[in-house]
């Protein structure tokens, strides 16, 4: 049976030619539309891009804007109620706000706060940050981040103290997961590395190598898929970005060993297979991912999710991934790039409240060659057509 794809399919990506450094005008197969105004507001102040993309042709087109330089290996990205954000900054420990209001070079940064008990190594630092859905409200910030004796999860009103909330995640100078974020059931999902240990993936008891599911307290969520434990899923080897797509279906990228990176579908009590497996493998005892690629084409970090797209950006890969999605969520053709080797090693990847999409660098994160203005975040808007807004 054939995946009848929500949506008219749409023709692959096509990369035009570049106006500036500062706007990259290109096709592509996907349309995110005009943006629509922050529901809380008026839209954020942004810079306008010295390119705009041409109307007509085959190919819908986009153009990614820089909004903002001089970060030191952003890592997350979370959303405040005014359309600015909060990103984390990896290796020293700091949260900056990003906007709303901006200046000649792009939206402004100011360091609201340094978490004092990072201890950075490796892959570990700062990493995950994640906004309550109440923060109007509660005014509460979550994030996790690597300590001397584990990595944890901790909560925190921005200038107060962080008040850990989960601990006990392995840790090591590798494999440290990150990723933070709250689901569509109101449950705060976190990811997990197997720290260079692989037997944790398996071992429900362990907190490496999974997907977990918490309350705000740090609690076991109800209905997690083992009574009084905040595993959602296992058999991860290294899992940093996750998100849910319009139907409120999960989905992660998982860096692989030296083979396969995969994009997975996540469920209830779903087995991904590491260590036993790496990429497909037709087994019954594990969940195939829906895609695949080499680990020199990807070793992709943050995912995000607009309309009918997944979009993950990868750190050696140096691009953007784009996939579309059918109504039963699989994959609609086959994923298509997207900026390779425009901007170095790309990371983060999140859904701005305005429809459009935020991509950090990495290249001061000791694998890549920092240009004199990284490490930078992107502003990715597809134009033309009426879909794929978020």
């Amino acid at each position: 049976m054939r995946a009848r794809p929500p949506y008219p399919r749409i023709p692959r990506l096509r990369v035009a030619l570049a106006a500036s450094c500062a706007a990259l005008l290109f096709t592509a197969g996907c349309s995110f539309g005009e943006p629509e105004p922050d529901p809380a507001g008026e839209p954020p102040n942004l810079p306008t891009p010295s390119a705009s993309a041409n109307p007509g042709g085959a190919g819908q087109q986009a153009v990614a804007t820089v909004l903002a330089k001089g970060l030191r290996v952003p890592w997350g990205i979370a959303f405040l109620p005014d359309g600015g954000a909060l990103v984390t900054e990896r290796d020293n420990g700091r949260i900056v706000q990003v906007g709303p209001e901006s200046g000649p070079d792009g939206l402004r940064l100011r360091p609201v706060q340094t978490i004092p008990d990072v201890a950075a190594a490796g892959e570990g630092g700062l990493l995950g940050i994640a906004v309550s859905p109440d923060y109007a409200r509660d005014r509460t910030v979550f994030v996790y981040y690597t300590a001397e004796q584990d990595n944890r999860v901790a909560r925190l009103q921005l200038g107060g103290q962080p008040t850990p909330i989960l601990t006990g995640i392995p840790k090591a100078n590798v494999h440290n997961g990150g990723g933070l974020g709250f689901g569509p059931d109101g449950q705060l999902y976190v990811s997990t590395g197997d720290a260079g240990q692989r037997p944790l993936s398996q071992d429900v008891k362990s907190l490496g190598g999974k997907i977990l599911r918490i309350t705000r307290d740090g609690k076991p969520a109800a209905g997690n898929p083992y009574p009084g434990s905040p595993v959602w899923s296992l058999g991860h080897r290294n899992v940093q970005g996750f998100t849910w797509d319009a139907a409120k279906r999960m989905y992660a990228v998982e860096f692989g060993q030296n083979t396969w990176d995969e994009i997975n579908q996540i469920t209830k009590g779903g087995n991904y297979g590491w260590p036993d497996v790496e990429g497909r493998a037709n087994d019954r005892r594990f969940t195939d991912p829906i895609t695949q690629w080499a680990t020199s084409d990807a070793s992709c970090s943050g995912l995000a999710s607009a309309d009918r797209l997944l979009v993950t950006g990868c750190l050696r890969g140096k691009r953007l991934w784009v996939m579309e999605l059918t109504d039963t969520g699989t994959l609609l053709g086959q994923p298509s790039e997207l900026l390779t080797n425009r901007y170095g090693r790309l990371r983060a990847v999140a859904a701005a409240p305005d429809g459009s999409l935020w991509v950090s660098t990495s290249n001061h994160d000791g694998r890549g060659n920092p240009a004199g203005d990284d490490d930078r975040l992107l502003r990715v808007v597809f134009a033309g057509g009426d879909g794929g807004r978020s």
